[in-house]
């Protein structure tokens, strides 16, 4: 027999919950590392884009802009890294807060990893949730 297929709106869900793209674009100019990390939301629609600016290790400058996905999709360097929740997308900001007080003043690297790899999801072991 033919099991139907689920669909979901050609939206991916991980465990019951919807999931929404997030891109990054990472390059350097005049010895400044700009990394943006970009997530598309679609209510309302738009690309909430968080744009780091790090030189020798230091946050030297935060801010979050929100543009259309028209006007996303004609900016370079942007490519899609994953896929995350809503609920790991404001524990990722929240993050993003804490992180641009504390590293005005050193080097913090690690820290600005560490808080990208909030938003990958990892699925359980034992594929429930």
């Amino acid at each position: 027999e033919d099991v139907p297929s689920q669909t979901f709106d050609n939206k991916d869900y991980f465990c019951g919950k919807e999931t929404f793209p997030v891109y990054e674009s990472v390059f350097t100019e005049e010895g400044e590392t700009i990394r943006k990390i970009a997530i598309e939301i679609e209510k309302p629609p738009q690309i909430e884009i968080h744009v780091w600016t790090i030189k020798k290790g230091i946050l030297r400058h935060f801010y979050v802009e929100k543009v259309s996905k028209r006007e996303f999709e004609e900016l370079p360097y942007f490519k899609l890294i994953t896929r995350t929740t809503l609920s790991q997308w404001k524990i990722f900001s929240e993050g993003e807060a804490q992180i641009s007080q504390m590293c005005e003043s050193r080097v913090c690297r690690t820290e600005l990893e560490d808080l990208v790899k909030v938003l990958y999801l990892e699925k359980s072991e034992k594929g429930h949730c």
